[in-house]
């Protein structure tokens, strides 16, 4: 049975009867536990099942030259390879960000069940729509967008997509994601992305303690960031 937690998520962006949730959750799911910086699905691979986040982090990157280039951040509640039901192979390896835990359903009871109903057909493919929302954001924050507003925006994001599905509280989150991972994700180099949390500290617009952030002004941090959440619904 797909956690909870997906329902949560497609609830959030799309209003769900109480058949069409009894639907989603009896499908058939597997669960597997994911470490971190385990590839769940590399680059190349032919998919025939849709992986979910039950809990932990997942991100997409691809080697580009010398250097990973983080494609997305996936939190709980997101099936990042939804488009597989119609485009396959994958085009980015999917990776595991810290100690994770993912279900998988096979392409072919996905599609029985969306199949049968053009209202769930509608939420699964928004989900995906939102993705390649998520995707021309970060393209025009990577090309346009110096540093401290980039990482801000990264920031606010994912508070934004966590929130929605319970997991920020008093504006604290859990995210391991390393300077490495903020350096990989906004094309800088680690040194600046170090430099870049220190002056956000500095202004005291956050909070970073080890997995832990906290937005101490998030109006603040959003307005710097130039952040608005439309395109995450």
């Amino acid at each position: 049975m797909p956690h909870p937690t997906l329902i949560t998520r497609l609830q959030a962006i799309e209003v769900l009867s109480e058949d069409e949730r009894r639907q989603i959750a009896a499908l058939p799911s597997t669960l597997r536990q994911v470490a971190d910086g385990e590839i769940v699905l590399r680059q190349g691979e032919a998919v025939s099942r849709c992986v979910f986040v039950v809990s932990g982090f997942l991100y997409q990157a691809r080697i580009v030259g010398d250097r990973s280039q983080i494609l997305a951040f996936h939190v709980p509640g997101d099936m990042p390879c939804l488009h597989t039901l119609l485009v396959s192979p994958m085009d980015a390896d999917l990776v595991g960000l810290g100690p994770t835990i993912v279900g998988t359903v096979a392409h072919s009871q996905l599609r029985q069940l969306l199949d049968g109903s053009s209202h769930l057909t509608r939420a699964f493919w928004r989900e995906t729509l939102i993705d390649a929302a998520i995707s021309r954001q970060w393209i025009a924050r990577l090309g346009a967008q110096a540093a401290l507003p980039k990482v801000a925006h990264l920031i606010c994001e994912l508070a934004a997509r966590l929130e929605v599905v319970g997991l920020v509280t008093d504006g604290c989150f859990q995210m391991p994601m390393t300077q490495r991972h903020v350096a990989d994700a906004c094309g800088l180099s680690i040194v600046h992305v170090n430099r870049t949390i220190q002056e956000l500290r500095h202004r005291g617009l956050i909070a970073w303690e080890g997995s832990e952030i906290e937005l101490l002004h998030p109006e603040e941090l959003r307005k710097l960031a130039d952040f608005t959440p439309d395109y995450l619904t």
